[in-house]
């Protein structure tokens, strides 16, 4: 039976990166076909980003330009997940609008789709700066010590996720939550769901200004470890 894939991406302030990424990732729903997308949510953007997604939207037919009020990463990966449910995905890839993934990676989620219901890549030899790093493991520590669970890389944007399956993890989950992707990554792995890992390659942001920096790490940290102890009185009751 065909299986129709939507394929999201958050953006926020991303008109430097948004043309060769919505170029680069197009490709891939347009092989697959079957009335998959690819949509993209401008997260509130105050810059150019919406404006050019719209304008791209006119070449490129398997292209979504979606829009709504600033939230955060977290909440618009979450949102861009429940708009995918609410029209028919099939299964749903996550990935940045910063260009930092290698599109033609994706194929090696695809083939091992029959297999496993969550597909999440693992970050090898990133290129992206200290200060992502970091927070990968500070994020890795929190989980440990809140869950007792080990995560090889919770918060990779770049996951293939069967939507029924996806679905049932959402459930647990808050609208609003600040990182998403990593409880989620969490869930999975608490749920015994069946999940694979897959070594990706990472690169350096290709536009825009990278935000992060030691002081938004420590509020980063400080602010995880409050959320997921509030998701874990969820998950175990």
């Amino acid at each position: 039976m065909p299986e129709k894939l939507f394929l999201v991406m958050p953006a926020y302030n991303e008109q430097a990166n948004i043309r060769s990424v919505v170029a680069q990732f197009h490709p891939v729903v347009e092989k697959i076909g079957n009335g998959s997308k690819l949509v993209v949510v401008d997260d509130g953007s105050k810059d150019d980003t919406y404006k050019i997604l719209k304008e791209l939207s006119l070449v490129y037919p398997c292209l979504l330009a979606v829009t709504k009020p600033n939230s955060g990463h977290g909440p618009t990966c979450l949102f861009a997940y429940r708009y995918a449910m609410d029209n028919g995905a099939d299964w749903i890839f996550q990935t940045d609008s910063d260009g930092q993934t290698v599109p033609d990676e994706f194929w090696k989620f695809w083939e091992l789709r029959n297999n496993y219901d969550f597909i999440i890549g693992n970050r090898m030899n990133r290129t992206d700066g200290f200060s992502r790093i970091v927070v990968t493991n500070v994020l890795k520590l929190v989980l440990f010590f809140k869950f007792g669970i080990l995560v090889k890389d919770a918060n990779t944007p770049f996951r293939l996720m069967r939507t029924d399956r996806l679905k049932f993890i959402m459930d647990i989950i808050p609208g609003d939550f600040f990182l998403s992707n990593v409880l989620i990554s969490c869930l999975i792995i608490l749920k015994k769901e069946k999940l694979h890992w897959v070594p990706i390659t990472f690169k350096p942001r290709q536009g825009g200004i990278n935000s992060i920096n030691l002081k938004k790490i420590f509020k980063i940290g400080i602010k995880s470890w409050k959320d997921f102890g509030d998701a874990k009185k969820k998950v175990c009751l």
